[in-house]
């Protein structure tokens, strides 16, 4: 996903409620309704959409054919991409 490094500021109701600039709800694919996960991360509060896409990417690491790698360690090395992205994106090199 194509996303940008633009900074926005939100505020949080009483109730903790914020308000996800358009741009990103657009970039994201966030409609009404869309849930998200909510986790608690050294820098901040990360939240990350549960979108159809989302799903139809899960579905698809779930699915296992005869020869496969086992669910557990397709995770773990998508996780690994997951953190090597986020390292690039930071500029932190695993030195």
């Amino acid at each position: 996903m194509g996303t940008t490094t633009k900074t926005d500021t939100v505020w949080f109701t009483t109730k903790g409620q914020v308000v996800i600039p358009l741009r990103l709800r657009k970039e994201f694919h966030i409609e009404d309704g869309t849930r998200a996960v909510v986790e608690a991360t050294s820098e901040g509060i990360l939240l990350k959409p549960v979108t159809a896409a989302t799903i139809r990417r899960a579905r698809g690491i779930l699915k296992r054919r005869p020869g496969q790698k086992p669910l557990a360690e397709e995770w773990a090395e998508h996780k690994q991409q997951e953190r090597e992205l986020e390292e690039a994106k930071h500029g932190v090199t695993g030195a």
